[in-house]
This record gives C-alpha cells, sequence and structure tokens, in this order.
C-alpha cells in the first residue's frame, strides 16, 4: 500500500547575488544599462529583472532609481579620484604631474561615459544629495586645489585664489570631456588629447606666476 505524503512546498531558487556583493552588482548593470539606453532608460526594475533578484532585495539596498543614480555618481567620482591623484604622484608632482592630470580627467570621462554623465548630467536629486556622494564630489575636486597650492608654494602658479583657480581649470578640462563624449572631437585635428594638451599649455601660461615658470625645465623638476 502506497504511503501518503504531504506535498513538499518548492523553494523559491535563490537570488544570483547575495548580501555581499549585490550593490555592486546593481551598480554594474546600471552603468550598462546606461550606456546603452542612457539615464532615461534606467529603471531600478529592469536591473534587478536582469540580474534575476527579487524586489525584497532589490529595495533593501536602492529605495529608488534616485539612490541608484547616487550610487553610480560616487563610484565615479570615487575612480575620478583615484586617477587624477595616481597620475599626479608617478608624474612626479610639480608641472608634469600637474599637466598629466588634465589628460587622465579626460581620458577618464571617455573611457566611462556612463559615469560622467550620472555625475555632470543634472539626474541627481536636489536639494539634499547623498553625503557620501557630497564627500566624494569634494575629494575629486580638492585633488585640483590640494595641485595648484603645492605649485603656488614652489612659486610654479601664481597666487591667486586657489578656489578660484580650480574652478577655471575644471570648467575647461570639462568641456573638452563634455564635447569629446558627445562626439563632437571626432575630427583628426580636433581630438580630445591633442586639444587637452594645448589647453594645459595655455592653462600654463594664464596661471604660471612668471615667465620663468613655464619652462620646460623648470624648478618642478629640481623638487626634491
Amino acid at each position: 500500500m502506497a504511503v501518503s505524503r504531504t506535498p513538499r512546498r518548492l523553494r523559491r531558487p535563490p537570488d544570483r547575488y547575495h548580501h555581499g556583493d549585490l550593490r555592486r552588482a546593481l551598480l554594474e548593470e546600471a552603468v550598462r544599462t546606461i550606456q546603452h539606453e542612457g539615464v532615461d532608460g534606467l529603471t531600478l526594475r529592469s536591473v534587478g529583472e536582469r540580474l534575476g533578484v527579487s524586489r525584497t532585495a532589490l529595495y533593501r539596498h536602492f529605495a529608488d532609481k534616485s539612490a541608484l543614480l547616487s550610487e553610480v555618481a560616487r563610484e565615479g567620482f570615487r575612480m575620478l579620484r583615484l586617477a587624477l591623484v595616481d597620475v599626479w604622484e608617478k608624474g612626479g608632482r610639480g608641472r608634469p604631474g600637474f599637466d598629466a592630470m588634465g589628460l587622465a580627467y579626460v581620458r577618464f570621462a571617455l573611457e566611462n561615459p556612463s559615469y560622467y554623465r550620472v555625475m555632470f548630467g543634472g539626474f541627481l536629486a536636489r536639494p539634499a544629495p547623498d553625503p557620501e556622494l557630497s564627500q566624494e564630489a569634494s575629494g575629486a575636486f580638492q585633488t585640483l586645489v590640494d595641485a595648484l597650492v603645492e605649485q603656488q608654494q614652489t612659486g610654479l602658479v601664481r597666487k591667486d585664489d586657489p578656489l578660484q583657480l580650480a574652478r577655471l581649470i575644471w570648467s575647461l578640462v570639462h568641456g573638452i570631456a563634455m564635447l569629446a563624449i558627445d562626439g563632437h572631437l571626432q575630427h583628426k585635428e580636433a581630438d580630445a588629447e591633442s586639444l587637452s594638451v594645448f589647453a594645459f599649455e595655455r592653462i600654463r601660461t594664464g596661471i604660471a606666476d612668471s615667465p620663468r615658470s613655464v619652462v620646460g625645465d623648470d624648478v618642478s623638476t629640481r623638487q626634491a
């Protein structure tokens, strides 16, 4: 005689990502979506569906699209800050390191357009941004300010307000970056890198403390 058994309830398949790495996976999927569909094509639900995660798990990390975009921007500013610090140090600081920062900024935008558009595209919530995002954004900008202050102290840069100098330089390099990722610098005679080099040569002339400080073998090469 067959034994009657109570049917076992089928367990829901586990999410593909456990709690430890789901946030990173959501971030990376959001960046891929923005790359192919733009920011307007991004929805929290579609990102979760592509990863095969439940709504509960999804909303545990991000309450809405705005929160996800803030995370994209925060990560972007962190990456940019690290890239700028890296070339400043490897370039030997001074003028060579500072010029390398300008190129690194534009290259970051070209290599990470999805991040860059979210960082500066006006998609983030106002007037109360994520405090961690604000910290990372300020940190990226501060690398430029710190590099200018150090050059002021060694006589390479004029003693103007370093914040104003930083805003001026950032505005110019940001403009080149936006033109580049929007496809307006694709001609051979107007590529982003050569324009960046040209721009920094003119910036260097404009912010130099004296004509001597724009000479190729300047005091920056004799720093200890």
